[in-house]
């Protein structure tokens, strides 16, 4: 039946390659970013293609004292930005948002050339860091705002609450939304009056440096945002260890690591892992909409996206009629290294990434999987790419039933009441993302408020939520520490001071009243306080 499965399954077309030429960067432009990179230049670092297994470009590397000299650099810029008023500090982050559409061709081709990703998935980064900066760039001021808070005494203990920097944030960012996750969590750092020592992954650091240079040109003063590039075993260790504050963007192990090593200083961090994200369609969900919103919600980047789904639970009621038109679709999508919008998916970024997958797919098939669309690599298309690949008959022997795959492959599920779905939705030590699909919102809001998982989304499979930027957003669970966006995604990276002066009457008795008389006078306020409603 499994042979028979891969017979019956079509390759997924291909977008027809372009010359050799487009998936080139100009020379002029790389040694332009390559010279934000904190190096003594004694060593450097090659990036190839995922398109193509060609060299990219060449970067220098940093070391270790690199790292420690960037942040004696970075702490004389910080005092002098801190103490700009937040309204000033906010100027280059408004005239970004202009010089991001200004130059999104450009912005576009390098996060595809150095990911592999689909120009569509490219352009979920241009817009996420656009709309998140604009976002913090317009509130700001008024969440840093010294703000006036209740009293213990009303009219006579005046309380004031102030927000100061945290001082240089280690910000540690991830190679599948470089763009994103790098650009977007740096904005509100820098923002709220910290400098930022950063450190993207060196396969897909030419995006970050390319915002850099963009924001040095729109007027963020030098050695604000630093970039180091290199290894965690040579640069790890003292870019954590010198941190005021640390944001990681990665694996559960990784987050775990930064944990353990930046609690002995009791250093405060905020960490977005990985997931296991499952999808749930209601018997009265659309089907042709739930279908395609499940490819999206699936094959976004190849799968590679913490918060796309890799674990999709179907009503027995729909089953037969949502799972062909899901394998159909999955089917029709159109794999290429294209830099334009004529791809529906595009490359995996590292081997080791193809690998995994590979690994995932061929164990589970080898121990009783049901490949419905897909299971196979396409070097035909390029040396990293994967079919979008569909599965059922998936049991929980299989490493990819459990563990996140962290590509293109998703496992389908039959099942028949909300109460056994959620119990094995909430089964995994993940809880970053989900998702449900009905006609009947508000049933789908009370199944939502069950399932554990910081985000969850009512017919979309990510975007809804994480697109919301006035919400807070990130994992429970394994899933992660801390939130992005919303009011937390700015604060998280300051101190929070209160300041309160007592005026008229002490916190103690007046003088010729005793201690029990004063106990006796302060009980009865309580009592008149809750009966004038004095909060």
């Amino acid at each position: 039946m499994i042979a028979g499965s891969y017979a019956a399954c079509m390759a997924s077309p291909t977008v027809p390659a372009k010359g050799a030429a487009e998936h080139r960067l100009p020379q002029p432009l790389i040694d332009r970013l390559a010279s934000h990179v904190v190096s003594d230049g004694t060593d450097s670092a090659t990036i190839p293609s995922p398109f193509t297994g060609e060299p990219l470009a060449t970067v220098p590397r940093s070391g270790a004292g690199d790292v420690r000299g960037a942040y004696e650099r970075a702490r004389e810029a910080q005092r002098a930005w801190a103490a700009l008023p937040a309204g000033e500090r906010v100027k280059p982050f408004l005239r970004l948002a202009d010089a991001l559409v200004d130059r999104r061709a450009e912005i576009l081709d390098i996060i595809q050339l150095e990911t592999g990703k689909a120009r569509r998935h490219a352009m979920e980064e241009f817009l996420d860091v656009a709309l998140c900066s604009l976002y913090y760039a317009r509130r700001a001021p008024r969440l840093l705002k010294p703000k006036r808070r209740q009293g213990m005494v009303t009219g006579l203990t005046r309380v004031r609450e102030l927000r100061h920097p945290k001082g240089v944030v280690a910000l540690i960012a991830p190679w599948n939304y470089p763009f994103a996750l790098g650009a977007s969590d740096i904005a509100p750092a820098l923002m709220a009056g910290n400098a930022v020592i950063h450190k993207p992954d060196t396969q897909t650091c030419l995006s970050s440096l390319w915002v850099l240079d963009l924001l040095v040109a729109l007027g963020l003063p030098k050695d604000l945002w630093q970039i180091v590039v290199g290894e965690p075993a040579e640069i790890g260790d003292p870019l954590v260890e010198n941190a005021d504050y640390v944001s990681f963007t990665g694996s559960t192990r990784g987050g775990k690591a930064i944990a353990e090593k930046v609690a002995p200083r009791l250093v405060g961090y905020s960490l977005e892992l990985g997931g296991k994200n499952p999808m749930i369609v209601l018997p009265d969900a659309d089907v042709e909409r739930t279908a395609r919103g499940a490819v999206r919600a699936c094959f976004t980047n190849a799968g590679q996206l913490c918060i796309s789904i890799e674990r999709l639970y179907v009503h027995e009621d729909i089953y037969d009629r949502f799972v062909p038109r899901f394998v159909e679709l999955a089917k029709d999508m159109r794999l290429g290294a294209g830099l334009d919008f004529d791809a529906d998916m595009g490359s995996l970024t590292h081997r080791r990434q193809l690998d995994a997958v590979t690994r995932h797919v061929d164990q589970a098939v080898k121990e009783g999987a049901t490949v419905l669309a897909g299971g196979k690599a396409r070097p035909d298309v390029g040396p990293l790419f994967y079919e979008p690949t569909i599965l059922a008959d998936v049991n929980g022997d299989m490493d990819l039933c459990a563990n996140e795959t962290f590509g293109p492959v998703v496992a389908v599920y039959k099942y028949r009441d909300e109460d056994e779905v959620v119990a094995r939705a909430n089964d995994t030590p993940y809880g970053l993302n989900a998702s449900v699909w009905t006609k009947n919102p508000a049933r789908a809001r009370r199944l939502a408020a069950r399932i554990q998982a910081g985000t969850v989304n009512i017919n979309d499979g990510y975007g809804a939520a994480y697109a919301s930027y006035d919400s807070p957003m990130g994992g429970m669970k394994q899933s992660g520490v801390g939130r992005r966006h919303g009011a937390e995604g700015l604060l998280k990276f300051t101190e929070v001071q209160t300041i309160a002066s007592q005026h008229l009457m002490d916190l103690e008795p007046p003088a010729g009243i005793g201690y029990d008389k004063f106990a006796d006078y302060m009980a009865s306020g309580i009592k008149l306080m809750k009966k004038l409603h004095i909060k």
